[in-house]
């Protein structure tokens, strides 16, 4: 009999998004037959974000003087535990530190036992635009891995942006892999709480969205494939799966994939008849994706699904 696990939610987003008043407004609209618990996270000794949230009545823990997943990480499984005994909540919610790596509070996460009670249910990631669009923000590692491991990206502060900010914003925001389930603008970081519920797991083959195509009379096909998080890839032979992809297409346009190896996340990209890898900091599945003139979808999922441990 399956045990009904509480759904976690991970808030993260650079210093001064609003990520406090993001939280706040979702607590307003909480259904009161659902319980929830909060952990906040921040840098500094004292915590303040806390002393905010915590009067409804919404239990509500402090871990301060480090973010989740460096100082402060031995606290969170135990706070975790502790506030799943105590509660038994039907959510909990995690605002993180403006300078935690989100991915690796995921990670945390994932672990047993806590792996066992909990669901990673919809992560938000809360940016201010003029940031996203900077190319000094989006070469940072910390800001790419608060934007990566998200499944809603919050545009927030739109009132201060001009419009060929949102422009850009929205521009490079559809370019995101993998893509978002939801890019969404707010006013005053209100955040919809019907969002918390939105769908983030893929079927294992999807068609790539219109906009990401070539001309389509030019007759490309496309396809993605996802596989469960958990499901290991042997990092070699995903090696001779890219060495070969060119003879298993026509007219190969793109491909790129995130696959989980040896427990970390890797991010692979053919271009110009040479590929790539570098970290990343998606979580939610492993994902490949690939246009071209032609190909034969159910030998690249077969040769996919060998390429597994």
């Amino acid at each position: 009999m399956s045990v009904k696990k509480t759904k976690v939610h991970l808030i993260s987003g650079f210093l001064g998004t609003g990520k406090t008043t993001a939280l706040k407004s979702l607590m307003a609209q909480k259904d009161p037959n659902e319980k929830w618990v909060i952990i906040v996270n921040e840098f500094g000794e004292i915590g303040i974000d806390g002393a905010v949230l915590s009067d409804n009545g919404i239990p509500v823990a402090e871990i301060a003087g480090g973010c989740l997943c460096c100082t402060a990480g031995p606290q969170l499984g135990n706070t975790v535990q502790k506030m799943l005994r105590d509660a038994k909540p039907d959510r909990l919610m995690i605002e993180a530190s403006g300078l935690a790596h989100a991915a690796s509070v995921i990670d945390e996460l994932k672990v047993k036992p806590l792996s066992e009670e909990l669901e990673i249910a919809a992560v938000f990631t809360v940016v201010d635009p003029r940031q996203f669009v900077s190319p000094d923000y989006a070469q940072q590692a910390l800001y790419k891995d608060q934007i990566g491991v998200c499944d809603v990206l919050v545009a927030s502060k739109t009132d201060l942006c001009t419009p060929e900010v949102m422009a850009e914003f929205h521009e490079q925001a559809a370019k995101l892999f993998p893509p978002k389930a939801k890019v969404v603008e707010v006013q005053n970081a209100r955040l919809d709480i019907q969002w918390l519920d939105i769908p983030v797991i893929e079927k294992p083959r999807y068609r790539l969205k219109a906009e990401v195509l070539p001309d389509n009379t030019m007759g490309f096909q496309s396809e993605g494939f996802t596989f469960p998080a958990g499901q290991d890839f042997d990092g070699e032979r995903l090696t001779h799966f890219f060495n070969d992809l060119p003879k298993m297409t026509e007219g190969l346009v793109r491909a790129k994939g995130v696959f989980q190896v040896l427990g970390t996340w890797v991010w692979l990209n053919w271009v110009d008849g040479q590929w790539g890898a570098n970290q990343v900091s998606w979580r939610r599945d492993s994902r490949f994706e690939l246009i071209a003139k032609s190909f034969d979808a159910d030998l690249i999922e077969q040769k996919l699904k060998e390429a597994l441990e």
